[in-house]
């Protein structure tokens, strides 16, 4: 390999083009490589103790030669006061990579902690949601950001321009950074409070929302007109029309209508039960069926194959909008979930049934001393309260409101 000893100038340097170590002068072991495909870089060859080196210095012509012969001089001075470049460039790149490892978007935080807990919701739609709303309203400030970072000024900025808009949304969305920036910190990502905080922090920011949001509640068939929508109804042709007249005569809700497969009916025993994993409450809730309710499952076909109660034409469970879709076709403005208000109402204004009983038929989730009601079943109550229900549904209302008195259970 053709050697220089005396020291090039830019020029020299610039012409040299074929394949080799070219030494270039200037500080010792100074060198252009140049390689066969026509590269060339600086490389600095060197002893560090009883071993030899090459410390690569950076490309030509990127890298100049008074900048690299600079290079080469501080490196040779390093070497001279007791320090190992070699050792400190590798322990430098070690800490980059590290700090790489480390370092998490909040995006990928984000759908790290759905994969982690998506397993445990109960609800198959969940992470969809989760992911919709941080894309529309997170993302776009902190998706990209390194979670490290994030701090309240950046939570605050997604949730004030729909605070007192969207205000539930909102709440859910805070709920969700929290939750994200939680599991971020547990897994050593991010230290210190979590700027997404309600109590203590951003509630001294934000105004409550329990005092923004305006309580809307499901629009309830009106006592007045039950008969004449159940009447309606049962001239309503479909599977999706008798799922809804048997949510009505449960006062169940519209998803535990739908998944309900027959292994949950016992036709003997007048009885529906819910498993606790498609309850609200994730509690198992019995039903007790009144004669009409169990008509009308004694008159559903079977679909071979499908173990769903109200199979849909294609076969497994009815959408979310079917019911829905049903009540649109009938003209009315209410919505299936209303359904339950209009049996609320009923039990309040109608009958002398206790209150925790009509809660318990609507599998409420309750407090205090109505809890107490939980270690009992009730389900004689509230076999007659259903029965005395489905009797209303289908009885010519009079002009006067007769309430209906609890029969007492025979010794």
């Amino acid at each position: 390999m053709p050697k220089l000893a005396k020291s090039l100038s830019a020029i020299e340097v610039q012409r040299l083009i074929e394949p080799g170590h070219w030494s270039v002068g200037g500080v010792a072991g100074l060198a252009l490589q140049v390689t066969p495909t026509g590269a060339r870089s600086w490389v600095l060859r060197i002893k560090i103790g009883n071993t030899r080196h090459d410390i690569g210095l950076g490309a030509f012509p990127g890298v100049s030669l008074a900048q690299a012969r600079q290079k080469a001089g501080e490196l040779r001075q390093q070497i001279a006061e007791g320090r190992n470049p070699v050792q400190e460039r590798t322990a430098a790149k070690a800490r980059i990579r590290a700090e790489q490892a480390a370092t998490l978007t909040f995006a990928e935080a984000a759908e790290r902690f759905i994969k982690a807990k998506s397993p445990e919701w109960k609800n198959t739609k969940s992470p969809a949601q989760w992911r919709a709303s941080l894309e529309t309203y997170a993302y776009p400030v902190i998706g990209n950001l390194d979670i490290r970072l994030i701090a309240q000024q950046h939570v605050e900025a997604i949730l004030e321009p729909i605070w007192t808009t969207k205000t539930e949304t909102a709440t859910r969305l805070r709920g969700r950074i929290e939750n994200v920036l939680d599991w971020a910190a547990a897994g050593g990502f991010r230290q210190g409070d979590n700027p997404a905080r309600w109590r203590g922090l951003l509630d001294k920011r934000l105004p409550n929302p329990t005092k923004l949001k305006k309580v809307e509640h499901f629009p309830a068939v009106p006592l007045d007109e039950v008969f004449a929508f159940s009447e309606d109804l049962r001239a309503m042709h479909g599977t999706a029309a008798r799922a809804l007249e048997f949510a009505m005569l449960t006062a169940a809700r519209s998803g535990e209508v739908r998944g309900a497969v027959w292994s949950e009916i016992d036709l003997k025993a007048a009885v529906w039960t819910v498993p606790a994993a498609r309850m609200k409450a994730g509690k198992e809730h019995r039903v007790p069926l009144s004669m009409q309710a169990l008509d009308l499952l004694r008159a559903l076909p079977q679909v071979e194959g499908s173990e769903h109660v109200f199979t849909a034409p294609r076969g497994g469970a009815l959408s979310d909008m079917s019911l829905t879709a049903v009540m649109r076709r009938m003209g009315r403005s209410e919505v299936p979930h209303g359904l339950r208000s209009s049996f609320r109402d009923w039990a309040s204004e109608r009958t002398a049934y206790p209150h925790e009983v009509a809660e318990m038929a609507l599998a409420h989730t309750v407090k205090g001393v109505e809890a107490s009601y939980r270690r009992l079943d009730m389900i004689d109550h509230r076999r007659s309260m259903m029965q005395a229900w489905a009797d209303f549904t289908q009885t010519q209302p009079t002009t006067t409101a007769d309430v209906v008195p609890i029969r007492r259970e025979a010794a």
